[in-house]
């Protein structure tokens, strides 16, 4: 018998596919020491690994992600004295419902700074985002599947949000519901009850809203795997026993520091930082993306990674949440294209040092 992360006594622990489970912790190796070796300022390539060479992966810690990063600094944590609570909230809700860094800008730029209540209330907010739309052809992004309904009975899928968000914070007092919740599971569980917010929309909302000062829950006291963590738990597990998807997400985090160990892994954390919840949940799913090319016998929906790595071309300076207690303003160099030759040889020089070493066994190693 065992015991969950809830506490509960479960008599069947999951059980790991033998190989693939040990890719988990291998890939968020790799996948750390890349990133560690970008913010040491080396050029491509930051890894051996002619995966992560070739294909986007999103980082091992959620809150280092290029979105992440953006709404931590410019929108969860940014200091402006015109703020309420009931604003900041608000603005949280209708960036991640947007996840689009472009959209935000225009946003701001249009109204002489980030979206207030004022702003909803006025119309300006729904105007701005017309102009948007137009500028850039669109106002999402293609990381998250929402609602598409017409919940509030507009053909365009944006006047539906901007129905809801009027409905959640000019007549139901959602803000008011959100600083008074007890954990982040309430908070996900508040969310869940809004038309257009799905069971992970909800939850992605929720960690957003706990990077701000408004709130402050452990990311360890609840999880919950999105789609793309569903297809990586089958991947990684023959079987999840007794355990639901959350409780084997809880399980993985309550491990790390024992597989790590186990597997002969180099792994630091960010800046110290271990992984939690929302980083485990996120690793499943690139787990999933890994293993189409990794192990394609494994067959799911998805049989290819669509994305391939190209440079955003901006420099990043890192900012977390300040009770973190985490380096800040550590800057992320943009990257610079490297061409491969078939033979898998660089055709041109690279400057900077060589890429990160690693001392995770090969792909074949695992399933020996």
């Amino acid at each position: 018998m065992t015991k969950s992360p809830y506490g509960f006594v479960r008599r069947a622990a999951p059980e790991p596919r033998r190989g693939v489970y040990e890719l988990y912790w291998a890939f968020a190796s790799r996948r750390q020491a890349a990133f560690e070796a970008r913010l040491e300022g080396r050029q491509q390539p930051w890894s051996e690994d002619r995966i992560l060479q070739t294909y986007k992966f999103c980082n091992v810690y959620r809150a280092g992600d290029r979105v992440s990063q953006y709404m931590i600094r410019e929108v969860a944590c940014r200091e402006d004295p015109r703020l309420t609570a009931a604003d900041r909230l608000f603005q949280i809700v209708a960036f991640r419902t947007f996840s689009r860094i472009a959209t935000w800008q225009t946003l701001t730029q249009r109204l002489g700074g980030a979206p207030r209540l004022d702003h909803l209330r006025r119309g300006e907010f729904e105007s701005a985002l017309d102009m948007a739309k137009s500028a850039h052809g669109g106002l999402y992004t293609g990381a998250f599947i929402l609602c598409a309904n017409k919940a509030f009975g507009f053909d365009e899928k944006h006047r539906n949000h901007v129905a809801l968000f009027k409905h959640m914070f000019l007549v139901d007092a959602c803000d008011e519901k959100l600083l008074s919740a007890s954990s982040l599971q309430a908070v996900v569980r508040l969310l869940e009850t809004y038309p257009l917010i799905g069971p992970f929309m909800a939850y992605q909302i929720a960690i957003d809203l706990n990077y701000s000062d408004l709130m402050s829950f452990d990311e360890n006291d609840y999880t919950q795997a999105g789609p793309g963590a569903l297809r990586g738990l089958k991947k990684a597990f023959v079987s999840l026993g007794d355990f639901s998807p959350a409780d084997t997400i809880l399980w993985m985090v309550e491990r790390q520091d024992e597989e790590f160990r186990r597997l002969g892994l180099s792994f630091n954390g960010l800046f110290g930082r271990k992984l939690h919840g929302i980083d485990c949940q996120g690793l499943f799913c690139e787990l999933d993306k890994y293993c189409r090319e990794a192990v394609p016998e494994l067959t799911s929906a998805r049989s290819r990674i669509k994305a391939k790595y190209a440079s955003t071309g901006g420099d990043v300076s890192l900012f977390f949440p300040p009770r973190w207690k985490l380096p800040i303003n550590r800057v992320m160099k943009a990257a610079y294209a490297v061409e491969y030759r078939d033979d898998g040889r660089r055709s041109k020089a690279v400057t900077g040092r060589g890429a990160a070493k690693h001392t995770a066994p090969a792909i074949k190693d695992l399933f020996s």
